[in-house]
């Protein structure tokens, strides 16, 4: 079931729970929430699904496929845990799920990023807890019927920005609003920049001419499973299409 449409929110927040950059970004807007007294409605879209058609050995790195994966399957839960416990939750749930998959510190320094460990039960039962939320929940990692609803979030996601986006995508004063995919950000703004950041951000997409501004070349994000400390800025790699290998 998608969430009322109906529901007020400042911004609708399109985002999969394994993309780096989404969670980076929605860092950036609790920040704003807090300075603005803004509402957001998380909504999905899942990077599993939008590369249903791709061949994953020779569009992304190693272990790509195993992480698109898990996303998809921790949207089976976030959306049962809507349907069940009302769009809030989704938000609480999600910065849980963000916090223990890049905000901690990994032991292998070349799993920066998701793995097929972050779908499982053994990764997701303790945050369920945490959230306060049951853990029955996490039987929907392989209930597959909730996927209609995640793919109609990713198509209605990609009908507001055009199909080549990636994630997140951030629908501004729905339902009429436009809609961009990012900012793509590597490094999460002081409060006192957040606000400031935003309100360039938003006189952008307030002209109606606006279309894109994009460069692939990225810092690596200043998250604790990359390996980048908050006081520095990660290394700046290319990131093609998403990911930090070109298409062969």
């Amino acid at each position: 079931m998608i969430a009322d449409t109906a529901w007020n929110a400042d911004i609708r927040f399109y985002f999969d729970p394994v993309c780096p950059f989404a969670w980076m970004t929605s860092k950036w807007i609790r920040l704003v929430m807090e300075e603005r007294d803004y509402s957001v409605e998380w909504r999905f879209i899942s990077l599993r699904l939008l590369n249903a058609s791709i061949d994953y050995d020779s569009h992304f790195p190693e272990g790509y496929e195993a992480g698109h994966t898990a996303g998809l399957r921790l949207l089976r839960v976030a959306a049962r845990t809507r349907q069940e416990h009302g769009p809030d939750a989704v938000g609480a749930l999600y910065a849980r799920l963000g916090a223990h998959i890049f905000d901690t510190v990994r032991e292998d320094a070349s799993q920066s990023g998701a793995t097929g460990h972050h779908g499982t039960r053994e990764f997701l039962e303790p945050i369920l807890e945490e959230a306060g939320l049951p853990l029955s929940l996490a039987d929907a990692l392989d209930d597959a019927s909730f996927d209609v609803a995640i793919q109609a979030e990713t198509d209605e996601a990609l009908s507001r920005t055009g199909k080549d986006v990636g994630t997140p995508i951030i629908h501004f004063q729905p339902p009429e609003g436009v809609a961009f995919f990012g900012p793509v950000i590597s490094r999460l703004p002081s409060r006192s920049e957040a606000a400031q950041l935003w309100d360039h951000v938003v006189g952008l997409a307030q002209f109606p001419g606006f279309a894109e501004l994009k460069r692939s070349l990225r810092e690596r994000p200043q998250l604790a499973s990359f390996g980048v400390p908050d006081a520095e800025p990660g290394v700046e790699e290319d990131w093609h299409g998403g990911s930090r290998r070109q298409k062969k």
